[in-house]
């Protein structure tokens, strides 16, 4: 199954769940407030959450941040300087999690270009 796929089914799960869980809205909708554009562009915000999310070595949140942040119009040269950062911050067990979300990147990027 693709990235691509398997984040839309993700998505839907989590919708889901929510839909089960209405208190998880509220989270949500704080999820929505932090990310909005204030002083840091989107850009940014989604490199930094996917930095993040390399260092706490969480699977779904590598792929839902490098699939934003190739929507928000990052390069492939700025996801790697991010996965640098996450590396130098997180150590040996962030590094084979970047490996990782270089495998989604590289994913990401080919099924985009198809």
């Amino acid at each position: 199954m693709s990235y691509t796929n398997q984040l839309s089914e993700f998505k839907e799960t989590m919708g889901d769940l929510i839909g089960e869980a209405p208190e998880l809205e509220q989270f949500a909708g704080f999820i929505h407030l932090a990310e909005a554009t204030n002083a840091i562009d989107n850009k940014t915000k989604e490199l930094i959450s996917l930095a993040i999310g390399v260092v706490v070595r969480c699977d779904h949140c590598i792929l839902w941040h490098t699939d934003a942040a190739l929507e928000a119009g990052a390069s492939h040269e700025e996801v790697i300087d991010a996965l640098k950062v996450a590396v130098v911050m997180g150590g040996g067990p962030a590094m084979t999690y970047a490996v990782d979300a270089y495998e989604v990147l590289c994913a990401l990027e080919a099924e985009r270009a198809e």
